[in-house]
């Protein structure tokens, strides 16, 4: 563990971290990434309020990626010139290579920005790069800081809109959401020296449901743990993870960051950015989303078979059926018109062969 090196040592790592860490401004929020991936955010006049996230992999009980105990740099963390899909971006690469335990997996880190928004998309692109496949767990230890402080602040689900909120009476509002798949397991505990051991990740990370609210009772302040469905990822190939980050002096403003990061993460992944094999059955996310009139929405299928794509209410009702018939082998995509619908969240719903998937849709009027 980085931790237990010699005194030296450590020292060493800390002036390395000071000269490898890079940031970017917005206008609006100031994005750092250290060395090992270490993402922190703060608002314009120096408040930090977050004070670290980081990605976890986890493949067993002794077998979680975490930057404490096992990353390694790979590439530099760097600020990327002339970035491709946003106004700013950082990026750096790390492996398992430090402690050269299990799951072994090299991550790239990349961290967008974009001129005045309060927001940031961070993408971890993680490769297998163990002989076999692994099926992971994948997802973010959260340390936060609301408006410089630890402790006494409160983690809470809003479920609506798929995101976790830190915040503390009235000052500013930290919220994170998972983009490119469900929210299966949020756990919050209070902050204790020495809580990151493989096996305590795994059971926070297989905690199951999403813990609604969390107040921290001490100075110590909560540490979060999230995670989505576990994945598989053959031997030699990637998955992509993305989740949004922001700040807003209060709830409903960093919403709205939350939703404009989301605009920005349909734009830079198109429609499913973890490709799928021609094998599976795929849903992707709708595009636009939110959206007010129209969205479009893809889906894949592994064989000619008879498919079902239909749209749900929040109590379950149907309100629209957008296919219902046999397709041949393949991408597909349909639109979708809001028409006389309400604002709200509505769940779209594709059958094939016995099995189902469903992606949740924001329609705003």
């Amino acid at each position: 563990m980085k931790k237990t090196l010699p005194v030296l040592v450590f020292l060493m790592l800390l002036l390395a971290d000071s000269f490898s860490q890079v940031t970017f401004n917005t206008g609006a929020m100031e994005v750092y990434v250290g060395q090992y991936g270490k993402l922190r955010l703060y608002t314009l006049d120096g408040t930090e309020n977050l004070h670290l996230a980081y990605i976890l992999v986890g493949t067993s009980a002794t077998a979680v990626f975490d930057h404490e105990n096992d990353a390694e740099v790979v590439d530099p963390t760097v600020l990327v010139s002339n970035p491709a899909s946003s106004d700013f971006e950082i990026y750096g690469a790390y492996d398992n290579s430090f402690s050269g335990a299990p799951p072994d997996v090299l991550l790239k880190e990349y961290a967008y920005g974009w001129n005045n928004g309060a927001y940031t998309i961070v993408k971890y692109n993680i490769k297998n790069t163990a002989a076999t496949s692994i099926t992971a767990l994948l997802g973010l230890e959260i340390f936060p800081k609301v408006n410089g402080e630890y402790g006494f602040d409160t983690v809470t689900y809003n479920n609506a809109a798929g995101v976790i909120r830190f915040h503390r009476g009235n000052v500013t509002n930290m919220g994170i959401k998972l983009l490119s798949a469900p929210l299966t397991s949020l756990y919050s505990f209070e902050w204790y020296d020495g809580y990151q051991v493989d096996s305590d990740f795994w059971t926070w990370m297989n905690h199951g449901s999403v813990q609604p609210q969390y107040a921290s009772p001490t100075v110590e302040g909560p540490i979060s743990i999230t995670s989505q469905n576990s994945v598989v990822i053959p031997a030699g190939q990637t998955r992509n993870v993305y989740y949004a980050f922001a700040l807003g002096a209060n709830e409903q403003a960093m919403l709205a960051n939350i939703a404009a990061a989301e605009q920005r993460y349909y734009v830079i992944t198109s429609v499913d950015d973890n490709k799928p094999s021609a094998n599976e059955l795929n849903l992707g996310q709708n595009i636009p989303n939110p959206f007010r009139n129209a969205t479009t929405i893809s889906y894949q299928i592994p064989d000619d078979g008879f498919v079902s794509l239909k749209v749900y209410n929040v109590i379950g009702s149907e309100v629209a059926t957008l296919v219902d018939s046999k397709q041949t082998r393949g991408s597909h995509t349909v639109d979708f018109s809001s028409n006389d619908l309400t604002s709200g969240v509505y769940y779209c719903t594709l059958r094939y062969n016995n099995q189902v998937k469903t992606n949740k849709m924001f329609l705003i009027k």
